[in-house]
């Protein structure tokens, strides 16, 4: 039994809708990615709150001073990436620091470290 043109094309417009539907409803529950800020106070990831105090960011409520402060972070670190640096592995700069080195341990990923390095740079 042949199928008429118009069911064939029916069929394909049917099964491409279907497909974009599965395809946005999949995005949609991609969970969103962590910003920097997340990153930090996150005591699973960067947990710069255990340590840092960080006055310009409101939403940071600690009163810790086990390391400085993160302020004015662009005049201590001229050149971010030695910002970076610091973040990846502390121990190269200072080989007594309490510091974990984030990036050497793999406790943070590339652009995790990029986020919070973003996101303390700002400070």
């Amino acid at each position: 039994m042949r199928k008429s043109p118009t069911l064939l094309l029916a069929a394909s417009l049917a099964g491409m809708l279907l497909a974009t539907a599965n395809g946005y409803a999949q995005e949609q529950q991609k969970p969103a990615e962590p910003t920097g800020q997340e990153l930090a106070f996150n005591n699973a990831k960067g947990n710069c709150l255990a340590c840092h105090m960080l006055p310009g960011d409101p939403k940071a409520v600690t009163n810790t001073n086990i390391a400085p402060p993160l302020v004015g972070m662009k005049a201590r670190f001229p050149d971010k990436a030695k910002l970076r640096a610091q973040i990846w592995d502390a121990t190269k700069a200072n080989p007594m620091t309490v510091m974990p080195p984030f990036g050497r341990n793999l406790i943070l990923t590339e652009q995790e470290i990029d986020k919070i390095t973003d996101y303390v740079y700002g400070m």
